[in-house]
């Protein structure tokens, strides 16, 4: 899809880096037809001895590339995209993935008259370990195809699903966004509770680490719902029963959900404030 395509990377930060990798390694497009665009001197020059590819200081350098991703944080999303849009056209993909910024909102800042196709991304940070979980939302002047560039971009570097509704990416910012951070705390507390009753730290922590990963594997391979699953591994009246029942008594389900509803109603308040209410959050 990308042989004569090329892409600019707004932001060589840790995601901006990740994609550069990941398609580089996936070898969508050649380095010579992707590009990168940072401010910091020191990690302009990094990345390009890194990747070889070209970084360029300047926003507007995005001129005439196929295909702009905008890889930066929500606080200066609105100032980069000012920039963007002195040198954007129709004929040209914005993919955004600042957390809880509307595709609306992105729109306004392009220059609604350009009618700009804008897809809205949510990563999450297991990308960089090529197995991340991203959703895309396409805005009202992007269609299938703005889709699938998006979806090739980010099959680089793990699994795509599609939403069609954009409410439903702050819902899916609090899931598989915000996600990891509950799921290393999942680690961490059985990675605990093995060191207290006897296990050494390494040795835990490896359990533990192993335990997540197989069974969300296992999930996902074997395509059976997690309640099946549960009950294969649970034999009535056995070790692992016992260990569900104390879960339920802890209202586990109950604290998972209201993490995900309260990550998700940041990302929708984050999305209502302007950026001189972002900066330092």
């Amino acid at each position: 899809m990308f042989e004569k395509k090329t892409i600019c990377i707004i932001g060589a930060g840790n995601m901006g880096e990740i994609l550069i990798q990941g398609l580089l390694a996936a070898k969508v497009i050649s380095a010579k037809r992707l590009s990168a665009i940072e401010i910091i001197p020191d990690r302009r020059k990094y990345i390009a001895k890194t990747h070889k590819i070209d970084v360029f200081s300047s926003v507007k350098k995005v001129k005439g590339k196929d295909i702009v991703v905008c890889a930066v944080k929500p606080q200066v999303l609105d100032a980069t995209l000012a920039q963007v849009k002195e040198v954007v056209d129709p004929g040209q993909v914005v993919i955004s993935i600042a957390a809880g910024i509307s595709t609306q909102r992105i729109s306004e800042n392009l220059g609604v008259d350009k009618k700009v196709p804008v897809v809205r991304v949510m990563p999450n940070a297991c990308a960089q370990v090529l197995q991340g979980a991203s959703a895309l939302f396409a805005g009202k002047y992007a269609g299938r195809g703005e889709l699938e560039i998006a979806k090739e971009i980010f099959e680089c570097v793990g699994r795509v699903t599609v939403v069609k509704k954009e409410w439903l990416m702050d819902v899916v910012t609090g899931l598989s966004g915000s996600g990891p951070a509950f799921v290393f705390m999942m680690i961490e507390a059985l990675s605990d509770a093995g060191v207290q009753i006897g296990l050494p730290r390494k040795v835990a922590n490896m359990l533990a680490a192993q335990t997540v990963y197989g069974a969300g594997k296992m999930f996902l391979e074997t395509g059976k719902p997690a309640s099946e699953l549960k009950d294969l591994v649970a034999t009535p009246g056995g070790t692992t029963f016992a260990g569900l029942k104390a879960l339920e008594k802890g209202n586990f389900r109950s604290t998972v959900g209201d993490a995900v509803e309260a990550a998700a109603k940041r990302s929708q308040e984050l999305g209502r404030l302007d950026p001189s209410e972002l900066l330092g959050r």
